[in-house]
């Protein structure tokens, strides 16, 4: 899909048809996955190490671009090749929280976040209250206003995680693109990302995660793409791709699956030795 096309569904907000990703050496990281984002959607994508959820992420966020295949975003009407967009245009409708995020430069937490503003400033533009509004509302959601003096660096890495979190959300893009972003974090800060992130996925937004806690991707994904080997193995409601048997024959591991509420519960119990 080389041109734009006619947007026939309404809620579709993004898709990644037949993306292949090869590396110098013959190695095909990522084999003809297809993948749909409609508006409203948490989107997981989980597997094991190696499957290739990260390259997947890279690839519908625009920061690598397929070998095969095509990304494209819904634009008035229209499906539009991402690739056909500017780089600001690209950072206006879409932000990729890369995996293990954190500062590598000594200043204010303020003045990080405020950088998820900088897509809709021209050069010579000075923050605006506007802009200063996100900043501190994406503070708040983030709980990141009592740092907002400290300098980034003098943060811890879970501090530092939240900080770039909020950088995120003061752009407040179309669409996220999440690597792993719990992984760092404790147990109430996992949920509180996860919860910024289900709060954001409404109304005309989406996100897409990568998540190697199955359970959390249970709770608050509304769809799950399985991923292994480089290609796609299943895809569909938590209920649908968390199941034992797939458990069992991607992960190689024996599982636990409860309900807790109206939400699923998965806890990894044994290794199998027939994975």
């Amino acid at each position: 899909m080389g041109l734009s096309a006619v947007l026939n569904d309404e809620s579709l907000l993004l898709t990644g048809q037949q993306l292949t990703l090869s590396i110098t050496g013959g190695a095909t990281l990522l084999n003809a996955v297809s993948v749909t984002v409609n508006q409203g959607e948490l989107v997981g994508l989980i597997g094991p190490n190696g499957a290739g959820k990260s390259t997947l992420l890279k690839l519908l966020s625009g920061v690598d671009s397929p070998s095969k295949g095509c990304v494209s975003l819904a634009i008035s009407g229209s499906l539009e090749p991402i690739s056909a967009l500017s780089v600001r245009e690209r950072a206006q409708k879409m932000s990729y929280l890369v995996q293990g995020a954190k500062a590598y430069w000594p200043i204010e937490v303020e003045k990080m976040i405020a950088l998820g503003r900088l897509p809709f400033q021209k050069w010579w533009q000075q923050s605006s209250d506007y802009d200063q509004a996100k900043v501190v509302r994406a503070m708040q959601l983030t709980e990141t206003l009592i740092y907002r003096n400290r300098i980034v660096t003098t943060l811890s890495g879970g501090e530092q995680a939240l900080v770039m979190m909020a950088r995120v959300l003061a752009g407040e893009p179309e669409v996220i693109f999440a690597d792993e972003p719990v992984a760092t974090l404790d147990p109430y800060h996992q949920l509180h990302v996860m919860e910024l992130l289900r709060a954001h996925a409404k109304g005309e937004r989406a996100a897409v995660v990568v998540l190697h806690d199955l359970s959390l991707a249970a709770r608050f994904c509304d769809r799950i793409y399985l991923l292994n080997d480089g290609g796609l193995f299943c895809e569909g409601s938590p209920e649908v791709v968390l199941s034992q048997h797939n458990i069992a024959r991607v992960y190689g591991v024996d599982s636990q699956i409860t309900r807790v509420g109206q939400d699923l519960s998965v806890s990894p119990v044994a290794r199998l030795n027939n994975r």
